[in-house]
């Protein structure tokens, strides 16, 4: 069933609750309960709050594994025609920070395809302070520890779906160098599943090149400024625009429904900075319009952030 939540929204007979329900609906993916809730739980555990700590625990456990992985991929291309695993090197992007392919795999069949290319960040080039060269590479590494592991969780779901011949399945992850400026450099994962219809999702992994640590949204900030209320406000200005200009755009905001709005985006919420400086917010599709909007991402003006900015 769909449902056309232009005219949903201007039923006054529906209830609040069944709004929601409607929603929910809307935005379900046709995947099993069992994939949805392991989807779920990986981009929860990725935005967590206490990411730095989890980082810090998750590098010994992911090294074993990582290990066990290098171990299959170079036995595996002896055993099928349809899965590769390959190491090429990715032209470099700048003299301190290049990406490379560290896993390469490829399965298709009638019913199932899997592209999955898993990047790998690496300094190429030694700094002059050695703390810095020394948490750059650390960050490095923790970055590559959990794309890892989120690919793997992925790939063992494609295969363990394949092996119980559970239906058709798409899956790819590829990557996307999104800013390589003096300052900063970012990483952008992304994340495509599908079984029944598809869900996109992304990861955006940011380095301050000055201090070697990756960068949280709070850092760019002056200390103790409210910097959530005027990028939250623009964001919801913007989808107001957009909305305006584009009737096939369409954002939770400015509801009738006061539950089916886009309130505030958190510390926790994806962002990057691009090559302008500019802070980029970015939200997995479904998370504020349906799920037809895709992924979406919200640049946010200079001026608006110019007396808290760092």
């Amino acid at each position: 069933m769909t449902y056309n939540f232009s005219e949903i929204k201007n039923n006054k007979e529906l209830k609040e609750d069944e709004l929601m329900i409607l929603k929910k609906e809307y935005h379900k993916p046709q995947m099993s309960e069992k994939q949805l809730e392991q989807l779920q739980k990986r981009i929860k555990e990725a935005n967590m709050a206490n990411i730095k700590e989890r980082r810090k625990s998750a590098i010994i456990k992911i090294t074993a594994t990582a290990a066990a992985i290098i171990g299959a991929f170079i036995i595996l291309p002896n055993t099928s025609a349809n899965i590769a695993y390959a190491m090429e090197r990715i032209p470099v992007i700048g003299q301190l920070v290049e990406v490379v392919t560290f896993r390469d795999y490829q399965y298709e069949t009638e019913r199932n395809k899997a592209d999955i290319v898993v990047p790998e960040i690496k300094i190429e080039e030694p700094v002059t302070d050695k703390d810095v060269q020394e948490k750059l590479e650390r960050t490095a590494e923790e970055i590559n520890a959990e794309i890892e592991k989120i690919t793997g969780e992925l790939i063992t779901e494609f295969e363990k779906y394949m092996h119980d011949e559970q239906g058709y399945q798409d899956i790819s992850v590829k990557s996307e160098v999104l800013a390589t400026a003096k300052d900063y450099f970012t990483l952008k994962l992304l994340c495509f599943q599908a079984a029944g219809s598809g869900y996109e999702w992304n990861y955006y992994y940011t380095i301050d090149l000055n201090t070697g640590e990756r960068l949280q949204l709070k850092d760019i900030f002056k200390d103790g400024a409210d910097y959530i209320t005027p990028i939250s406000e623009n964001i919801k200005e913007q989808m107001v625009e957009q909305m305006k200009a584009d009737s096939m755009v369409y954002y939770w905001v400015n509801d009738e429904i006061d539950a089916l709005n886009f309130k505030s985006i958190t510390d926790e919420t994806s962002f990057y900075i691009n090559e302008n400086g500019n802070v980029v917010i970015g939200f997995n599709e479904g998370d504020v319009a349906p799920m037809y909007m895709g992924s979406v991402e919200f640049e946010i003006p200079a001026e608006v952030l110019a007396d808290i900015r760092k």
